[in-house]
């Protein structure tokens, strides 16, 4: 099983690994730092490198493991190479899923709407969520709040916590973990801090995916649009600027 580097340091832009199989196009590594899509993030590019030959990585998924498709035949089993991230794309995917922690938040906490779905993108997010139906004065004034909250700079942090314990101690619907298949029982538990040390967090929320260290480091947020989604469910589109 490889071992994914990413969920302890979002922040490693090269690695070290062993390839350990081959299956057409695509390569196991003992570890990687490279994110495999989910969870409404898509999954990171970049190359690896052995030997003085490079292979483009085009695509990462995880099934039973990680598997990196490469461009051209892949490094044989057994190869040492070196993995490094096309770390604007990884960045931005940083900041746009950090900003769409931010919203979830900042709509459960105003609205009582609950996230039902997400995409981030490099330059462009959406989140859609279980509310009747958002005005102009709505948008204008979540894209103030999420850009005071920006300002804020709050830590973000992350950290493992038994399932059983997580559902003892946190609220199971605002950290989405009720959603998770039976079968995960290791979580992943990603918090954004409150106001002061003293608060409980602002965001707290199972999830796998890569974060900035802090709010500050997501930049403007511009609200660009809105779009009904069907019954009582609204799509919310933004976007992020240095």
């Amino acid at each position: 099983m490889t071992e994914p580097l990413h969920l302890d340091d979002s922040s490693i832009r090269q690695f070290e690994a062993t390839v350990e199989r081959t299956l057409d196009d695509r390569v196991v590594l003992d570890r990687t730092a490279f994110y495999p899509t989910g969870g409404g993030q898509p999954h990171d590019t970049g190359t690896l490198a052995a030997d003085g030959e490079t292979w483009a990585v085009t695509d990462v998924q995880k099934k039973d493991t990680i598997y990196h498709t490469v461009a051209d035949t892949p490094p044989e089993a057994g190869t040492t190479v070196t993995g490094e991230l096309d770390w604007d794309r990884r960045f931005a995917h940083m900041r746009y899923h950090t900003a769409q922690h931010l919203l979830s938040a900042l709509l459960l906490e105003e609205f009582d709407a609950a996230t039902t779905g997400n995409q981030v993108y490099a330059d462009r997010a959406r989140l859609d969520c279980a509310y009747d139906r958002f005005d102009e004065a709505d948008l204008a004034d979540i894209e103030t709040r999420l850009n005071e909250l920006v300002d804020d700079d709050r830590e973000v942090t992350w950290y493992e916590l038994d399932r059983e314990v997580a559902e003892e101690r946190l609220d199971t619907q605002r950290t989405r973990i009720d959603l998770l298949p039976d079968s995960i029982t290791e979580l992943r538990i990603v918090e954004i801090a409150g106001e002061t040390p003293a608060d409980e967090p602002f965001d707290r929320t199972a999830c796998a995916g890569t974060h900035v260290p802090t709010t500050g480091d997501i930049g403007t947020v511009t609200v660009t649009g809105r779009e009904t989604r069907g019954s009582e469910e609204e799509r919310i589109y933004f976007e992020l600027s240095d």
